[in-house]
């Protein structure tokens, strides 16, 4: 039996971007990349474990949003003509690199990979990858968990009770509707947690949530074991914290594996080092350079120049950095089990994203892991939050602090200068949601319509992503501009419902944009 167990824990959210007034959008592309670089990678890899009948356990956040965007026509099709259009740059590249070895044998890679992303998407999961995140979770190897509906900071819209509610009832609504069955746990918006938040989770009937590691060290009173135990809140909601360590190992900027020099450079693509005239059908159409996703260099060093990537040196440093993270966890439960009365369980948590978009090796990295933990050794086990809980039902009740994660942990980087004049917006909006929920619950018709698409434009403005992006200072004028439209329609549907004029003209057309949450039920703000 193993001493001690690994929570791998990936967190995969985008917000809502869906434009069907253009042609082309290029925030569309957060999810294009995604998909091509991360969600098909992953469910690759989970396809190859189950074929080789690897026993495997891991918890992946699917956000409401992520999960409507995936589900949605639309952009199912906007993502296969993408991916048409990288194919076929692919074979360009092939013949314009065909004199240079090196180069051309890296074209080839994309093409090869491009071809398979291709059939995964369209004849393996029919141009729905939430089919595929469904199967391994029927399979009992993935435990799918929610998010609050658009990721919307829990403790910064407290001052209304029904806001709160509303983002995680309509998350377990979603998470119902895609999966077939409600989840278990949640992963609040950016780790944000204040006590009583576990009161709305326990009525939607989730078991388990996280906070960063601060939120459980600093509970009252303290936890016995730390970090390396659930804790219950005093409702018997139980919380999971990040271990630091296992953590710092892949996050660090400095010390983490994905800075090693032996892997993809992020930055470098040909979107931006090729002829302009060449490259111009595969960026905007508007002629703005961009991201292509072939990037032919690694990281290298400090500096501008760059060698040549190669895909076999980094393959064999994922296989090491893969043996070196389970060598550490097996240290930290080796001294961990001396000192308690039960095994313990490290909590890793990380944005699935990191995975194959941002350290293009993650996906393989998480392959080599998976595998080495299960035949390697026998001190540590995968498991999930669940079945941890399954196997060790008895824990210590204490209530976790506030806390968030990122920035210095309290919520800095959602509540600063650039972007605290949102909220007196949102709280105002969500005040008039909850007065018009109550004034009009046997609304049917029209007015039930315009009070649904009330609740969804609220939801929307109150995503933490835009005051995130605000603060980070990359695409603010897109965040600006979804925040402020979101309110403005908002407003204007508050405005016609109570003066009964209703435009049905103008709803229908905002009601194909913003088109999440179909079943969707405005008098969850009633309270």
């Amino acid at each position: 039996m193993s001493k001690g167990y690994l929570a791998l824990v990936l967190h995969a959210h985008l917000p809502f971007v869906r434009h069907p007034e253009y042609e082309e959008f290029l925030e569309e592309d957060w999810l294009y990349e995604a998909i091509t670089e991360t969600y098909i990678p992953l469910l690759n890899i989970f396809e190859g474990l189950v074929e080789d009948e690897v026993p495997f356990k891991i918890t992946m956040t699917l956000s409401p949003t992520l999960l409507s965007m995936l589900a949605d026509p639309l952009l199912q099709d906007r993502y296969r003509r993408h991916l048409d259009r990288l194919i076929e740059l692919s074979c360009k590249e092939i013949e314009r690199t065909r004199f240079q070895p090196q180069l051309n044998s890296l074209a080839l890679n994309f093409h090869h990979m491009l071809s398979g992303v291709r059939e995964t998407f369209v004849n393996q999961y029919q141009n729905n990858l939430v089919q595929g995140f469904r199967k391994f979770q029927d399979l009992g190897h993935l435990e799918p968990i929610t998010c609050g509906a658009t990721h919307g900071f829990l403790p910064l819209m407290s001052v209304n009770p029904n806001a709160v509610r509303a983002q995680i009832q309509t998350a377990v609504q979603t998470h119902e509707k895609y999966l077939g069955r409600k989840p278990r746990g949640i992963w609040l918006p950016e780790c944000g947690y204040e006590p009583g938040i576990e009161t709305y989770l326990e009525e939607a009937g989730i078991r388990f949530f996280f906070t960063d590691t601060h939120g459980v060290l600093h509970a009252t009173p303290r936890p016995k074991y730390g970090i390396f135990a659930p804790i219950y809140c005093p409702n018997g909601v139980a919380v999971f914290a990040r271990d630091t360590e296992s953590s710092k190992q892949v996050w660090s900027a400095h010390e983490g594996y994905p800075g090693d020099y032996n892997y993809r450079e992020y930055y470098r693509d040909i979107g931006f080092d090729l002829e302009y005239d060449y490259i111009k059908p595969y960026i905007t159409s508007t002629g703005e350079r961009k991201m292509t996703g072939f990037k032919y260099h690694r990281i290298t060093g400090e500096g501008d120049h760059k060698e040549l990537y190669s895909p076999e040196n980094a393959t064999a440093k994922a296989a090491e950095h893969a043996g070196n993270f389970m060598f550490n966890r097996q240290q930290q439960v080796e001294h961990l089990a001396g000192l308690m009365d039960r095994p313990p369980l490290i909590v890793a948590p990380y944005d699935a994203e990191l995975f194959g978009h941002w350290w293009y090796e993650g996906p393989e990295w998480l392959n080599f892991l998976i595998r080495k933990i299960a035949f390697d050794q026998d001190t540590i086990e995968l498991t999930s939050p669940s079945s941890y809980l399954q196997k060790f039902p008895t824990h210590q009740a204490a209530t976790p602090s506030t806390s968030s994660w990122g920035y210095k942990g309290y919520a800095e980087y959602w509540l600063g200068q650039g972007n605290d004049w949102v909220y007196r917006h949102l709280h105002k909006a969500a005040d008039r949601m909850e007065e018009m929920a109550r004034n009009h619950p046997h609304a049917t018709g029209l007015q039930e319509r315009g009070l649904n698409q009330a609740a969804r434009e609220l939801l929307l403005a109150q995503g933490s992503d835009w005051a995130f992006i605000m603060t980070s200072g990359t695409m603010v004028e897109y965040a600006l501009k979804r925040t402020r439209d979101h309110i403005h329609r908002f407003t204007r549907l508050y405005n016609d419902i109570e003066n009964q004029s209703l435009d049905e003209g103008w709803l229908n057309e905002i009601e194909k944009k913003d088109n999440l949450f179909p079943e969707i039920n405005f008098r969850v703000y009633a309270g």
